[in-house]
């Protein structure tokens, strides 16, 4: 056995809820999602002498968007199609990889994975056709695996699990298969199952009353697409819910709960404490499985334990936590909006122009399109500035038709025909990185991409930088945190959408990012292309981890 393996360090709750600066125990590092750093070796005045030190190809091609994951200097990945690879982090060499043979006629449609979990000596992961798998960290043998949803009904899973409060927990994708969404926990040792919590309520439950009577419930979406945040005062995970089923919201008459919305779900017991909805009777596709980040700001004088949510809807959204419910402090638009006509000042509910929004029977255009204003990369927050930064796409709008359409367990639910996409009038750039401060709402800097769109999840670090992939010129780029200015960038083989991860390994800095473009920012890139015939380059795909270091 490699002798970095033989010291692996087991992961603890205390290692959890505190985890050492060199370390990057989790996919955004602390349970709070702020994709913060507070290793500060690499610097706005020295982080133009970054070079890459080593790469990795995966072997697989696809899209990659899983953070490297870095523990007592082993690097944990994984890709699509079902593979775990655990990498030495001063060298780039294999200490082992994990393959899980996927079943014939499993159906992941969108084949990505976004992470492992760590937690003891094992390494949890979700396989794409819906199975919870926990390895030995040491060998990457698996100790157990538990079934956590039917995949020949459309369940299948793209996330990293969270382990948080004694359990793992994840939730399913598969929104446009007509799935009824979920986030359930599962013991650590032995895989059992401990809760289940559907995001769309059955009759009788808090909630059922925003459903149509009948059994549209059981095919009413609410898919959980991304990893949730945690709350270890209270014990609460905040997960995001996505589409209703099908996607055009006349043919499911009501507020439809808890589809595009955020959910606070007691840990102990699954219960949901609290939600937030940001668009009742979602017609758009406008997923909001992006959780909120746990940050406190200030607001008329007094600081609020805030959730803070940059929205597919196009809106970002500033709310406040507790033990239980979650109130609306503020929302205003981040890229062109032309859906919300105003937002209820108590509540936040959005008042919907009905000339955009899509019907059965019915064209509507909107903006931004079912893509969103910001997809699931996710934001970060930097103490330092007290900035959140915001992978955003700007300027382009959709459109769609709703049609009916029969329930099939395993097929398409969406019920839309004639998709559309087209440029805001005048348009002169569609990525954007944006930075707001928390503390003001207003927005401080912003950064455009003229030529691509941008699908970068974000990283903030203690150097007073910000670090993103995102753009079809397969770069990673370094900005100054305070100003905006780009101040380093490097090609990699392909685009990036992973979050970027820094480490420590003795005692010099590191920045780690996994490199593979496609899927959502595939279709993203076809668009521009359609629209701009020769303006935007393709972009090649395939998985590499890229390592870099000050020379």
């Amino acid at each position: 056995m490699p002798p970095i393996l033989q010291n692996y360090q087991p992961v603890t709750a205390e290692r959890l809820k505190n985890p050492e600066p060199g370390n990057w125990l989790m996919i955004r590092r602390t349970y709070d999602g702020w994709g913060y750093s507070p290793l500060d070796q690499i610097t706005t005045q020295n982080v133009a002498r970054l070079r890459p030190v080593w790469g990795f190809s995966t072997g697989e091609a696809r899209v990659h968007e899983s953070a490297p994951i870095v523990n007592n200097g082993v690097m944990f990945v994984s890709t699509p199609n079902n593979q775990v690879i655990a990498i030495d982090a001063r060298t780039g060499n294999v200490l082992w990889r994990y393959r899980r043979p996927r079943p014939d006629g499993a159906s992941v449609p969108h084949d990505t994975n976004r992470g492992v979990a760590l937690y003891a000596d094992k390494v949890y992961y979700a396989a794409g056709e819906a199975v919870l798998v926990a390895l030995d960290a040491k060998t990457g043998r698996e100790v157990w695996t538990t079934t956590v949803a039917d995949n020949k009904s459309g369940y299948y899973t793209s996330l990293a699990p969270l382990v948080g409060g004694g359990k793992v927990m994840l939730g399913a994708s598969g929104g446009e298969r007509g799935i009824r969404g979920f986030v359930a926990a599962f013991d650590l040792d032995t895989g059992k199952e401990l809760w289940r919590t559907y995001t769309v309520p059955a009759p009788g439950e808090p909630g059922s009353e925003t459903w149509p009577k009948g059994d549209q419930w059981k095919t009413g979406g609410a898919p959980v697409w991304v990893t949730g945040n945690y709350d270890p005062e209270t014990n609460i995970a905040f997960w995001g819910t996505g589409n209703g089923g099908p996607w055009v919201g006349d043919q499911r008459p009501g507020d439809n709960l808890y589809t595009a919305s955020t959910v606070a779900i007691d840990v102990a017991t699954g219960k949901i404490k609290g939600h937030f909805q940001y668009h009742p009777n979602d017609s758009w596709d406008w997923d909001e499985v992006s959780p909120p980040i746990l940050v406190d700001y200030r607001r008329g004088g007094r600081t609020i334990k805030g959730l803070i949510n940059v929205a597919r809807d196009g809106y970002l959204w500033f709310l406040e936590r507790s033990s239980g419910p979650i109130r609306f402090v503020e929302g205003k638009p981040y890229v062109n909006q032309n859906v919300f006509l105003r937002l209820d000042p108590e509540t936040g509910r959005p008042d919907i122009d009905p000339g955009h929004k899509p019907a059965t029977g019915k064209v509507a255009e909107f903006c931004p399109n079912a893509h969103g204003g910001k997809n699931w990369p996710p934001i970060a927050f930097s103490p330092q500035t007290r900035m959140i930064y915001i992978p955003a796409n700007n300027n382009l709008c959709g459109g769609f038709m709703g049609v009916e359409v029969e329930y099939v367990p395993g097929r398409g639910y969406t019920g839309t025909s004639g998709n559309t996409s087209a440029a805001k009038p005048g348009a002169d750039h569609f990525g954007e990185v944006q930075a707001w401060s928390v503390d003001t709402g207003q927005k401080v800097w912003t950064h455009n991409y003229a030529k691509s769109p941008n699908w970068g999840a974000m990283l903030a670090t203690a150097g007073g930088l910000v670090f993103s992939g995102g753009t079809n010129d397969r770069k990673i780029h370094a900005f100054d945190a305070a100003s905006g200015k780009l101040l380093w960038e490097w090609p990699t083989t392909s685009g990036i959408l992973a979050p970027p991860t820094a480490f420590l390994l003795d005692g010099k800095q590191y920045i780690a990012v996994h490199s593979g473009w496609g899927g959502d920012s595939r279709g993203m890139q076809a668009t521009l292309n359609r629209l701009f015939p020769g303006e935007f380059p393709e972009v090649p795909e395939g998985g590499a981890v890229w390592v870099f270091a000050l020379e």
